[in-house]
């Protein structure tokens, strides 16, 4: 057996990372919006010195999300965040642009590298060239299947993390498309946010039984996928094939939902470690999840049984 996977859980606070540690989390995904894209909440650099002493006394790892879309004024900004980062010892930072690359080498070299590029990371050649320039980790496209998910892990260098819990990302603008939206319908916001918190959600004209749920943010309009991936019946595949890190999205979830689906993979991991050829999916697992569900969100495999066409 190889090293036994990791369980990620991304965290808005330091009340959810306490939760979801002892929930069973090895590791938490926390940042600020500045420079993290749809992030469960934004914490300071307080907040995140605070966090990482807690997950560190818990034996765990906490990585900060920096895979925003870097523009010229976050530059010199981002280098003195990568310098505090390196300070407070967090362990890792996951990276799109190659900006962040050049700051952690500059001002934080002991920072590992998550490389993350979204639907864009989708074969080993490339993840093993960004291993080369230092990233130890590839974030796996969501939109990969089965297959190319396993078949792809002997062929690459550096370690791999999917997703396997949760919602995700099918739309992103800069632009304010909901203001833009209930302007053009002459109901103008005057006060309040259309953050995460107000319950926004989309409805296409052709899909009127599919809710996409949208906010928006200091980095623009984000719509979420209707559906939530739920990969648990399988999740032994990806343990045989040797994926390093599992993720479960948090976001725009209850806590206490969060907290039952990583109890749920914790069980799965645990079992499978201990002996792989006795291991057997419980149903059960899958009725505590169900038992929290959205009743309007179905639970899929997501894309890990279809040909995904780009």
């Amino acid at each position: 057996m190889g090293n036994k996977p990791e369980l990620l859980a991304a965290a808005g606070s330091l009340e959810d990372i306490q939760v979801y540690l002892q929930a069973g989390a090895d590791a938490v995904l926390v940042g600020d919006d500045r420079f993290g894209l749809r992030l469960p909440g934004s914490m300071t650099l307080e907040d995140i010195r605070k966090a990482t002493e807690m997950v560190h006394d818990a034996s765990g790892k906490i990585y900060v999300s920096l895979n925003n879309l870097m523009t010229n004024d976050l530059l010199e900004a981002l280098s003195e965040y990568v310098k505090a980062l390196g300070e407070i010892g967090v362990d890792a930072v996951e990276f799109n642009d190659p900006s962040v690359l050049t700051a952690v080498k500059s001002f934080a070299p002991s920072l590992k590298l998550h490389w993350n590029a979204e639907m864009t990371s989708t074969n080993y050649s490339t993840s093993n060239y960004w291993g080369r320039r230092g990233a130890s980790r590839v974030i796996l496209a969501r939109e990969l299947n089965m297959d190319e998910i396993t078949e792809m892990k002997p062929k690459l260098e550096i370690e791999a993390q999917v997703q396997v819990h949760g919602m995700t990302n099918i739309y992103h603008s800069k632009r304010r498309l909901v203001k833009s939206y209930m302007a053009h319908q002459g109901r103008p916001i005057t006060e309040g946010s259309m953050g995460k918190e107000r319950g926004l959600f989309l409805i296409e004209a052709e899909r009127e039984e599919e809710k996409f749920p949208i906010y928006e943010d200091i980095n623009g309009t984000h719509i979420m996928s209707s559906d939530d991936i739920c990969i648990l019946e399988d999740l032994h595949l990806l343990m045989e094939s040797g994926i390093d890190s599992f993720k479960v999205e948090t976001l725009l979830k209850p806590r206490h939902y969060n907290e039952a689906v990583l109890r749920a993979y914790r069980k799965a991991i645990d079992l499978y470690e201990a002996d792989p050829k006795a291991y057997a999916f419980d149903e059960q697992w899958l009725e505590e999840i169900r038992a929290l569900q959205d009743p309007e969100r179905e639970l899929s495999f997501g894309f890990f049984y279809k040909e995904q066409v780009y």
